[in-house]
């Protein structure tokens, strides 16, 4: 076995293994006691996977507004090249951007492109949004497709794992350096941030939508972060969002009869719009986040709660 760093060696295990207690004070508060600077992004690096559409834009759009240098991942939607250019032309004051093609099914093209990502926007990564998913379109499991079940989780889940693993690596060694790829200081900095895109089906069972695997993988990625929080206290904070019924593109496969059935059970009434997701997540991507770590926002119109 090779001989660890002295990252790897400050970082490895957050927690005594033997008694369970954290190390005291392991994370940095923000200087601000002002609460609208904490919302700042300002000169900081964010990745949002499955950007090209639907939730991954809103979100790319509310970060670059926030002042974040955003680069966004699509895999086959060659729209996100212009929906980069147009981002970088609405926030053109305060936003660097770019958009990066990315196959979220192996985790040596995910590690490559947030490593080159990093090396395009000054040398370091703050937040990571794993937002790159897909729906389980065909009704009852035991009707279904294996295939289908195997690339939903897939990219559902093994993907959100790539992402965090090759997010955290930067994470851990930024925070024990204090610098940015290339040795200069690292400005502006308190933890890393990753944040996953879960769903309200990560905690219920939809009706009359059958979708097993896609609950199941969305159960699974809210866990995870929970975990990963855990794991990776001294260095990066990590959350998901959990949105309910959103009118984008991955809805168009319900029928008009079961969007109304899903209408029926939201106490709001209405399918939510993405604009609505985008605070939330800036709020986590922030230091105005900076004691939230291991939760998941529930943004489902008092689906959950009915």
């Amino acid at each position: 076995m090779l001989p660890r760093t002295s990252t790897q060696r400050a970082f490895t295990m957050a927690a005594d293994m033997k008694t369970g207690k954290f190390p005291h004070h392991n994370m940095p508060t923000p200087k601000s006691d002002l609460v609208m600077p904490l919302f700042s992004l300002k000169g900081r690096t964010v990745i949002v996977s499955g950007a090209g559409a639907g939730i991954g834009l809103a979100i790319a759009h509310g970060l670059a507004e926030a002042g974040g240098n955003v680069a966004i991942w699509y895999n086959s939607n060659k729209k996100a090249l212009d929906e980069a250019a147009a981002i970088e032309e609405k926030y053109s004051d305060t936003y660097v951007g770019k958009a990066y093609q990315v196959n979220i099914n192996t985790y040596e093209s995910v590690k490559a492109s947030v490593d080159e990502i990093v090396n395009d926007f000054n040398g370091r990564l703050d937040v990571f949004v794993a937002n790159s998913g897909i729906a389980w379109e065909e009704g009852p499991f035991i009707d279904g497709s294996l295939d289908t079940m195997h690339n939903v989780l897939k990219v559902n889940l093994e993907g959100t794992f790539y992402c965090a693993k090759a997010a955290a690596l930067h994470w851990r060694r930024q925070a024990a350096e204090r610098t940015t790829v290339d040795g200069s200081p690292l400005e502006n900095y308190l933890s890393g941030s990753f944040i996953c895109t879960a769903s309200m089906s990560g905690h219920i069972a939809n009706v009359p939508n059958a979708q097993a695997v896609y609950n199941a993988s969305k159960a699974a990625v809210i866990h995870a972060c929970k975990s990963f929080a855990v794991e990776w206290t001294g260095f990066a904070r990590a959350n998901s969002v959990s949105p309910g019924y959103i009118e984008t593109e991955m809805t168009a496969f319900m029928s008009e009869e079961t969007k109304k059935v899903n209408r029926d059970r939201i106490p709001m009434g209405r399918e939510g719009e993405t604009v609505e997701l985008k605070g939330a997540y800036l709020f986590l991507a922030s230091d105005a986040s900076s004691y939230a770590t291991g939760i998941d926002i529930l943004i489902d119109g008092g689906y959950c709660a009915a």
